[in-house]
């Protein structure tokens, strides 16, 4: 980037209010913990803190809670799921961290996090490696204080740990405890770690089994953890059960679900459960934009549970594979039966004496229902795996013939259409070209589009001619 952009950039985010700019600055932290867009990051985040530094120059501020907060929490990131989402082993919720936080200001370490707000205040902007030994005795504390509340130990608990929160932050508690205190070996796993698994085959297997082998992460608590940050570098994160079947020796769910490494399989499992959920959403919505990536990855990972594991179908595993394929199959099938009805509503060659006078045809509702035949084109190629092949196919086939005869009586019916429904029958054609677009391509949309110009081009001759 020039000299000049630089400035620019500066410039602009100079302008922004304070809290604007720590919320920038954490999301850029934030993608380049993940590895995501690291040169736009970097050169943001350098000049937010020159700026920041600047103004901390200028007038020293008090030191704000949520820096400290981030620091404690930062060793969670990989694992955390937003408000709403259910979660598995391996995961916590987000909302779970600013009431934890606040119970340990409150009750679990007061005098120690007053001590580290402290001596985060002293601190110079450019001390990362003091901020860095902070953040690792705040998360030792909290981890102490944590464990010291949930684990074994005289009198009743529960109304102390109904200080901290609801059930489902108490649900977390022991989790984000047992992740701090191994903060470390976590550390130590992500480094060791490939950035991306685009495959994951056996020299990827091998490597990443030897990553893996670091006893706190072996435990039963937080194996489900490591195994996550693994999945999350995967290009298809079902094939985490393949750890599950080296491990095992065996692809017999019984000898896998024996290991401890069987975790992963009722991950993998979760997960194409929470993409299934994701998409049945975006289908009663109507938004097609990423239907197709989502359609792949149901279809390779219930494909590969189906492959590479022996499933009984009376099994707790073979029953989840089994409802989420019927969860599938009962949402496309809903909606691939309502797609020929909605063309037929727009294409439908109604008489010219029950078309009313200034009928239109609404954009919108061509676009959605465009959309909605390439949404049953795309469910073509995944069509066998998710038990929609024969709906799919007859639909599909049925689109095909219903548009391809019906362009061509409504190209035809412009050549003698009434002035008054030319304006209606126009805009039918149009629609109609639009899904010849989608079912057969450019070319014979063009080649119809130009027919169509033909028909009325010939129709407006005949009448001067008259």
């Amino acid at each position: 980037m020039s000299q000049t952009s630089i400035e620019r950039l500066r410039e602009y985010l100079a302008q922004l209010p304070p809290q604007s700019q720590a919320l920038l600055m954490r999301e850029f932290e934030r993608a380049l913990e993940r590895g995501q867009d690291t040169a736009v990051a970097t050169l943001v985040l350098e000049q937010l803190r020159k700026i920041v530094r600047k103004s901390e120059s200028d007038e020293a501020p008090p030191p704000r809670t949520d820096d400290l907060s981030r620091l404690l929490f930062q060793a969670l990131e990989p694992f955390l799921v937003e408000a709403g989402a259910p979660i598995r082993v391996g995961q916590i919720r987000r909302a779970s961290l600013h009431p934890i936080w606040q119970w340990l200001g409150r009750d679990g370490a007061p005098d120690k996090v007053n001590e580290f707000e402290a001596a985060l205040a002293r601190m110079p902007a450019e001390a990362g490696g003091q901020v860095e030994a902070l953040a690792l005795k705040l998360q030792a504390v909290a981890a102490d204080a944590i464990f010291e509340l949930t684990g074994p130990g005289g009198g009743d608990k529960s109304r102390a740990l109904a200080r901290v929160g609801p059930p489902n932050v108490i649900e977390d508690l022991y989790s984000i405890g047992a992740v701090l205190q191994v903060r470390e070996a976590i550390a130590t796993l992500n480094e060791k770690l490939p950035r991306f698994l685009r495959a994951f085959g056996e020299p990827q297997i091998a490597s990443v089994t030897a990553a893996l082998n670091i006893p706190v992460l072996q435990t039963p608590q937080m194996l489900p953890f490591a195994l996550s940050m693994v999945a999350q570098r995967m290009t298809a994160p079902w094939q985490i059960i393949r750890l599950a079947i080296k491990m095992a020796a065996s692809d017999d769910e019984i000898r896998v679900a024996a290991t401890p490494y069987g975790v992963a399989v009722t991950m993998a499992l979760h997960d194409l459960s929470c993409v299934a959920a994701i998409l049945r959403m975006d289908i009663k919505r109507g938004h097609f934009d990423n239907v197709a990536d989502n359609l792949k990855a149901l279809h390779d990972g219930v494909r590969g549970l189906r492959t590479e594991l022996d499933l009984r179908n009376d099994s707790t595993w073979g029953k989840q594979l089994t409802s989420i394929r019927a969860d599938i199959s009962n949402a496309l099938q809903s909606e691939i039966d309502s797609v020929p009805g909605r063309v037929r509503r727009i294409l439908r060659q109604r008489p010219e004496k029950d078309i009313p006078p200034g009928a239109r045809i609404d954009s919108t509702e061509v676009e959605e229902t465009a959309a909605l035949i390439d949404f049953v084109a795309t469910c073509r190629n995944y069509a066998s795996e998710l038990a929609i092949n024969e709906v799919t196919l007859r639909t599909y086939s049925d689109l095909q013939q219903y548009v391809e005869r019906s362009t061509e009586q409504l190209v035809q019916s412009l050549r003698a259409a009434d002035h008054k429904v030319r304006t209606y029958r126009q805009q039918q054609v149009q629609a109609a070209i639009r899904f010849c677009q989608v079912l057969f391509g450019d070319d014979y949309a063009s080649l119809m589009s130009r027919a169509a110009e033909n028909a009325a081009t010939g129709e407006r001759k005949s009448s001067r001619a008259s």
